[in-house]
């Protein structure tokens, strides 16, 4: 039996080519239709929870519990291969700076960070078009980037 290699080699990233602006954009937009698929099964379990009586609005305890259920969607996929559905269709991955796959923390950092990419109306995402290596302010400040991939 040989034993099981626990080493994982980086790839080198000096030369990996960054997705552009839209195509962030028109894979997030995929992934907007699955992630509202799983919050809507997650509404029914909340709802169910709440003895089938429906959740006021702007209730904490829902909006913490449905912010926790998008990370573990992106956490999953980002962790299990590096792309959810929408970067797997259009042909990119998330990668560590260092080219290891992200880890639970470096997922977290990714999910908060994309959040603050966001909310100003989405001026960290618009910040790639700027950057020498199409890097939005969430792959830089969670030492992420993404990378595209060759056609099979």
């Amino acid at each position: 039996m040989r034993p099981m290699n626990t080493t994982t080699e980086a790839p080198d990233l000096s030369q990996a080519a960054a997705p552009g602006l839209l195509r962030r954009f028109v894979a997030i937009f995929y992934d907007a239709f699955l992630l509202a698929a799983v919050l809507l099964v997650a509404s029914f379990v909340a709802v169910a929870f709440n003895g089938g009586e429906p959740i006021p609005p702007g209730n904490i305890l829902l909006t913490a519990y449905f912010i926790l259920v998008a990370f573990l969607f992106f956490a999953w996929f980002w962790i299990h291969g590096g792309q959810t559905l929408g970067m797997r269709a259009w042909r990119f991955k998330v990668l560590r700076d260092d080219g290891l796959p992200l880890t639970w923390s470096d997922a977290l950092k990714r999910f908060l960070f994309s959040i603050v990419s966001l909310l100003p109306f989405a001026l960290g995402f618009l910040w790639s078009l700027f950057d020498s290596d199409n890097r939005a302010w969430h792959d830089k400040f969670s030492h992420t980037r993404l990378v595209m991939l060759k056609k099979d």
